[in-house]
């Protein structure tokens, strides 16, 4: 027996009201990650969990699962370019989150399509090494990140090493992520979220910059091998808080807090580094109506 799942009674779906909240439009670019847990796969889960609109051009199919990467195939630049236009002339953005790259060439389209969005704040995650140990940025692309991208950035998201990278400097304690982190600022980012889950300690202390201000986020360090994804998912969970209109300080916070949550929820898949709960807020609303009941 078929159960009916439409009230043919009910006002036709085409007369209903249109959803009134914040757009929340985020373009993001970036590669696919076949396991699911990091990638443009975490950030449309991100975005749409909080309430945004998520679309993307890809950047390249990764072969990987939670014990590493085994194959990457770039997808040709003409063709992310594409991808981005055909989004922005139709659907429009309100923010760009960027991830894995690639190469130099990525790079500068990444550039044309940041100015093709017309002043969209764009938030630029400057993946470089995957969780397992991957090299997903080469060498030689990292001039074109810091001279193209760093500048083009409404907030720049580097971890500890990557920070490092970007600047030269060491990034060992949290007072040296503050002088990377001031560095990247004179690079021309308008504000950084300096990552310290890399940076020994009980605690976890990320510090959100911006000229002449900072915001501290500290939480207790989470024993946790599930893990993989983190970076890409604040990053887009930042660019949604922003796409909708957020001040920058809000959208950090915002976005910090659903990713600790989502650590400490991690469903436990896979035998290496695991994805996070990224649907921990629908599993959390579905049981408030339960009880309600």
């Amino acid at each position: 027996m078929v159960k009916r799942i439409i009230d043919m009674d009910s006002p036709k779906l085409e007369s209903r009201p249109r959803f009134s909240g914040p757009r929340g439009r985020v373009l993001v670019i970036a590669g696919s990650d076949s396991g699911g847990g990091a990638g443009i796969q975490a950030d449309i889960k991100t975005v749409t969990m909080l309430g945004g609109y998520a679309a993307t051009a890809v950047t390249a199919i990764t072969v990987q699962n939670t014990l590493g990467v085994t194959g990457v195939t770039p997808i040709p630049v003409d063709v992310i370019e594409a991808q981005g236009r055909v989004v922005l002339d139709d659907i429009g953005a309100d923010a760009i989150k960027t991830g894995m790259l690639g190469d130099v060439e990525t790079v500068e389209t990444v550039a044309r399509l940041i100015d093709h969005a017309g002043g969209v704040p764009s938030v630029i995650d400057p993946v470089m090494i995957a969780k397992g140990g991957a090299a997903l940025l080469p060498p030689r692309a990292l001039s074109a990140i810091t001279s193209l991208l760093v500048p083009r950035s409404a907030l720049l998201t580097p971890n500890a090493p990557e920070a490092a990278t970007l600047t030269g400097l060491v990034t060992e304690t949290t007072d040296d992520l503050r002088r990377a982190g001031e560095a990247l600022l004179a690079m021309g980012a308008k504000a950084v979220m300096m990552k310290g889950g890399h940076v020994a300690g009980e605690h976890v202390v990320d510090v959100l910059m911006w000229p002449g201000g900072e915001a501290v986020f500290e939480g207790a360090r989470i024993d946790t091998r599930h893990t993989h994804g983190t970076g890409c998912t604040l990053a887009s969970a930042c660019a949604t808080g922003l796409a909708q209109g957020l001040p920058l300080r809000d959208a950090v916070a915002r976005a910090w807090a659903y990713v600790r949550e989502a650590l400490l929820r991690a469903p436990g898949f896979g035998a290496g580094h695991g994805p996070l709960d990224h649907g921990w807020p629908v599993r959390k609303a579905a049981r408030a109506l339960v009880e309600d009941k």
